[in-house]
């Protein structure tokens, strides 16, 4: 019993890894830089979507994963930025996207103006890192307020990631955090991980991560 239940596994898995390498190769033969956000609830990463949306504004496009409600969908939409609401409530409210579901998503999208393509994922810091969606970059958002453990806790989500954004620095004075031990941590379970500090209230950080996305591209 066991055994099939492996195999089973590995059979979803690899449907999962074929589809997201024909994304992989599809979306950079057009030209678009695919990033996967990934993070816990509350991180940020809308609102880091909503400022990129200040340089790059009609040239962005977000999938948005939740498990219900369009509320992201709708925040990132008055921003200028075309949206895509994924909800896996109605099917078993599953706490991650996998590539079939980005697949089915990118064949309703206009793409054609579209230069970079956001995948807003589910929050959380386990499951996502386990599918792998098709993207270019992986990038894990950790907020100053989650404590300095997380990358030690949940290192999967570190390792399957090219870049980590450690947001909500304007928070810092306030707790008692050093964000030092924070990249320290990051550097434990994934030695060559970007990583970038951001404040969206403050704007300190977005000049680089703007400038990461078109190097990116």
């Amino acid at each position: 019993m066991d055994t099939k239940e492996i195999k089973v596994m590995k059979k979803i898995l690899n449907v999962n890894d074929r589809i997201a390498e024909e994304l992989r190769n599809e979306l950079k033969e057009k030209g678009i830089l695919f990033i996967n956000l990934m993070s816990s609830p509350g991180s940020g990463k809308t609102t880091i979507l909503e400022k990129t949306a200040e340089k790059f504004g009609n040239k962005i496009c977000v999938i948005e994963g939740d498990i219900r409600t369009t509320l992201d969908a709708e925040r990132v939409s008055r921003a200028g930025i075309q949206a895509y609401q994924i909800n896996t409530g109605p099917f078993g409210g599953d706490c991650h996207l996998e590539s079939g579901w980005i697949k089915s998503a990118i064949d309703e999208i206009d793409l054609s103006n579209i230069e970079i393509l956001f995948v807003e994922n589910i929050g959380n810091l386990v499951c996502p890192a386990e599918f792998d969606v098709g993207a270019h970059i992986n990038a894990v958002v950790l907020s100053v307020t989650e404590g300095e453990d997380k990358p030690l806790k949940y290192p999967l989500a570190f390792q399957n990631s090219h870049l980590c954004i450690i947001s909500k620095t304007d928070l810092l004075p306030y707790l008692d955090i050093n964000i030092e031990n924070i990249k320290e941590n990051i550097r434990k379970v994934n030695p060559k991980m970007k990583i970038i500090e951001i404040s969206a209230k403050s704007g300190e950080g977005l000049n680089d991560w703007k400038e990461y996305l078109h190097k990116s591209r």
